[in-house]
């Protein structure tokens, strides 16, 4: 089955870029990124620029409007993702537990929609 892991975090509580928090959290998604290559688990994966660059589309009556920014005011945002292969859920969230991220944000795991 394949597992999306959504990494979501507020950026305010992230480690400063240039700090050794900031280094090691790096390496640590370096550490994960290399064991779930290893282990035959990953798909795909990928970090977000910040929140800061996100633009919101939608369309209501057939017009297309664009807004700067997120769609949702929270706390947390979404800054990245893992796609992952595990054989069932409980293999997922043993993995989304590995992500750095999930120290200071939350790793939401969703399985992913398969169409026949």
């Amino acid at each position: 089955m394949q597992f999306l892991c959504l990494l979501y975090g507020s950026e305010a509580a992230e480690p400063e870029p240039g700090t050794p928090e900031f280094d090691a959290m790096i390496e640590g998604f370096g550490a994960f990124s290399a064991k779930v290559v290893k282990d035959g688990k990953f798909v795909s994966g990928d970090a977000l620029q910040p929140v800061a660059t996100a633009t919101t589309v939608a369309v209501r009556d057939g017009k297309t409007q664009v807004t700067d920014g997120p769609f949702a005011e929270t706390k947390e945002q979404l800054g990245g993702y893992y796609w992952l292969e595990c054989e069932d859920l409980d293999e997922a969230l043993k993995y989304a537990a590995m992500i750095p991220s999930a120290e200071f944000g939350r790793v939401e795991v969703r399985p992913v929609m398969v169409f026949d």
